[in-house]
């Protein structure tokens, strides 16, 4: 899998407490890859990273992605191959109660692990995540591109689109000519085993069915492009192994190394176009796996949150020969399994992620994608 680029590697991960951070080093343990993560606690409780038992199967640092000098100094010491960048403040409606430090932690923490990742004289491939809602959302029925123009009404999409511009600029500016190759990828609106944060659907749904209550829908008319968060994750891996690869007819740097100029850029990584369903689709769909009921909570007077929001893949494909293995409905399946089966057991975590990477990765093979190849 993934060509086998991280076996034995050094990855620098930030965020790894997080329900997205989580996933990724789970799976980068399976790959074999040497884990150094950096992030603050656990922000729910329960969390996923302490029901997969983390702490213990990899380099665990609590730290800060707002200090500047911790960020360099954890790089310098991990002296990494790949670099993951996952830490951030990823809510909306708290982006509105608190927008200074949304941009604090997103875009001044991106801003603090490019000058890190100047300082390396190794060859690294890093991948930087920021979110779908990067883009100036205009409601348009079709997907955007990741040349279409970046924006964001709220406080924390906007902070996601200076990060991308940030990411741009410090690319353009000093990573011309480096050891260290840069990219950045877009996804959103991932669902999963894990997943504990408030205003959040699915983690809204669980608690309510596991209370026997019934799930309060904010906006159950609101489109996104629901997948299982193996999906983009499967994006970021072979983003970086692909990074890090050297090309059959190499160019050359001033540095001699070798790269690809057009994966060094910004990737959207969604699910097919019939993935893109309602919240109210998204509720019925859970209850068809563990029976309950909802309540319309629409609210006239509550903050922005956009309406229709799609993205294309295009680029990926063609570049990276990657494209989405779960439909909505197997996506779902999987989510909800995770969460009943560890609602009994709740020992039973870290045995059920395990078994859903290894799900995802046999059912990626015989699809042909390029990351699944043996």
């Amino acid at each position: 899998m993934f060509a086998e680029a991280f076996r034995n590697q050094t990855v620098w991960l930030s965020g790894h407490t997080g329900f997205k951070g989580a996933w990724l080093a789970q799976w980068l343990l399976e790959l074999g890859a040497d884990v150094h993560g950096f992030a603050l606690k656990p922000a729910t409780k329960p969390a996923l990273f302490e029901q997969l038992g983390l702490a213990g199967k990899l380099h665990h640092q609590i730290a800060d992605i707002r200090d500047p000098a911790a960020v360099r100094k954890s790089i310098e010491k991990s002296q990494p191959d790949f670099v993951f960048h996952l830490a951030a403040q990823p809510l909306v409606r708290l982006s509105y109660e608190q927008p200074l430090a949304t941009y604090a932690t997103n875009v001044m923490g991106t801003a603090h692990v490019l000058e890190a990742l100047r300082g390396l004289k190794k060859p690294c491939a890093a991948v930087l995540v920021t979110t779908d809602k990067c883009y100036e959302n205009r409601e348009w029925l079709h997907g955007y591109r990741e040349d279409d123009p970046l924006g964001g009404h709220d406080p924390y999409s906007s902070s996601k689109a200076a990060a991308e511009i940030a990411i741009a600029a410090w690319r353009r500016s000093f990573f011309k000519n480096h050891p260290v190759k840069i990219a950045s990828a877009r996804a959103g609106n991932v669902i999963g085993g894990g997943d504990w944060a408030n205003d959040r659907i699915v983690p809204d749904c669980i608690r309510a069915l596991q209370k026997k209550q019934p799930i309060a829908v904010r906006n159950p008319n609101s489109t996104r492009p629901w997948q299982h968060v193996l999906e983009p994750l499967s994006g970021y891996l072979w983003l970086a192994a692909r990074l890090s690869q050297p090309l059959a007819a190499p160019k050359r740097s001033k540095g001699g190394s070798t790269f690809n100029p057009q994966l060094s850029t910004a990737f959207n990584f969604g699910p097919t176009h019939d993935a893109n369903r309602t919240v109210r689709e998204l509720v019925a769909e859970v209850l068809k796996h563990w029976p309950g009921r909802w309540e319309d909570r629409s609210d006239p007077k509550a903050v922005h949150e956009a309406g229709l929001l799609q993205l294309s893949t295009d680029k990926a494909r063609a570049l990276l020969g990657w494209a989405p293995v779960w439909s909505f409905t197997t996506a779902v399946k999987h989510t909800v399994s995770w969460y009943r089966e560890t609602t009994a057991d709740p020992r039973s975590a870290s045995a059920l992620a395990v078994q859903q990477i290894g799900q995802y990765q046999a059912d990626a093979a015989p699809a042909g994608l390029s990351w699944a190849a043996r």
